[in-house]
């Protein structure tokens, strides 16, 4: 969401800068992003490095004439959120995109402090600005909802769907049910697991597609394990990271995410705008994407059985799934455009912007 951000804002309006404590696969090269990009190497935020680290925020702040620094996940928004106040930044802004559910202890002390200091919280949905008023107790003027969006035009344009088909194996016609989530605890794949095996009683053909990297090792061996025991080895098949996302999407049938806790999920949103039908559970900002029994189904936490039901009543009635993903589709189209994440967010930036100016 932020690549987009930083994309898609008004050149003549925004400069920005990225800077990262580490480089992984998602943060494109150099060469390929339309703003500098810094690296500020960080494992720890308690060590001599972390001061040098510190020093060269606050040198790239001052120097840059910076007007605003936006902190996302937990290590930019308490160490980095601290570095750029005590460097004299104006405004601080940070982005909460979950329900707590990674929080550590030490993190929740380092949020009391940096809540006193940040000048807005842009919550993903409005249940994070809920969980955001009602744990860390934050002023509600304080806290705004800015959902993310998806490039419809990607979506349009993304092909390679018979190749991504032939490399997997998959039949003309075949039922799919696709997931795209990393694998860990939180993303409930096991409770995706004993759901596919009540499925494949009445649709043996069934196959489950899971895109996402490996986060959790023994998780994943347990899945493993799980798919074993429920006899489901040739309908269930972890892809690993993918990046045709958008193909798997367009091959599938339907989309199926039975998350522990999500904030506001891309993946949801990516899957209603390829017009898939989507079964997802009903936690953190599910219920703001999906309407149930409209543009999808939500179902409870832990429920395998009823995500199994709602699975089974789209493929016995296929016209029915047909309109559930239309509708999920034009929903996207009204409200969750990544044109209208960046007028949200650069919204926000005026007002913050225009409010410092006033006061001195």
């Amino acid at each position: 969401m932020l690549l987009k951000l930083i994309r898609l804002a008004p050149p003549e309006r925004f400069r920005f800068s990225l800077a990262t404590f580490s480089l992984n696969q998602s943060v494109p090269p150099a060469d390929q992003l339309p703003c500098p990009l810094y690296v500020f190497p960080l494992k720890k935020t308690y060590d001599w490095n972390a001061i040098k680290m510190a020093k060269r925020i606050r040198r790239l702040i001052r120097e840059g004439n910076v007007d605003i620094v936006h902190t996302f996940l937990e290590s930019a928004d308490i160490w980095g959120g601290l570095v750029a106040k005590l460097s004299g930044c104006p405004i601080l802004v940070s982005s909460r995109r979950d329900m707590g559910y990674f929080r550590s202890p030490k993190h929740g002390i380092g949020y009391k402090v940096v809540n006193r200091l940040v000048d807005q919280v842009q919550a993903v949905s409005e249940q994070v600005r809920s969980f955001l008023i009602e744990n860390d107790g934050l002023d509600p003027q304080k806290v705004v909802t800015l959902h993310n969006g998806i490039e419809m035009e990607k979506i349009a344009a993304s092909n390679g769907v018979e190749r991504l088909r032939a490399s997997i194996g998959l039949q003309g016609g075949a039922t799919v049910i696709s997931t795209v989530a990393n694998i860990r605890p939180v993303k409930g794949l096991d409770v995706l697991m004993r759901a596919a095996a009540i499925v494949c009683r009445e649709f043996p053909q069934s196959r489950f597609l899971i895109a996402g990297e490996i986060i959790d090792r023994e998780h994943h061996e347990h899945l493993m394990r799980l798919v074993r025991e429920l006899g489901l080895q040739e309908n269930v098949t972890f892809l690993g990271r993918t990046e045709n996302v958008t193909g798997l999407l367009k091959l599938s049938t339907m989309f199926c995410m039975l998350s522990r806790s999500e904030g506001f999920s891309n993946a949801i949103l990516e899957a209603m705008a390829t017009g898939l039908p989507c079964v997802v559970t009903s936690v953190g900002g599910n219920p703001e994407a999906i309407q149930d029994g409209h543009s999808g189904f939500l179902v409870p936490s832990e429920d395998e059985r009823t995500a199994a039901e709602r699975i089974l009543a789209l493929l016995r009635d296929r016209e029915k799934a047909r309109q559930m993903g239309k509708a999920a589709r034009a929903t996207v189209e009204e409200k969750f455009t990544a044109a209208a994440m960046v007028r949200g967010w650069t919204r926000q930036y005026d007002m913050l912007l225009a409010s410092k100016a006033s006061q001195g």
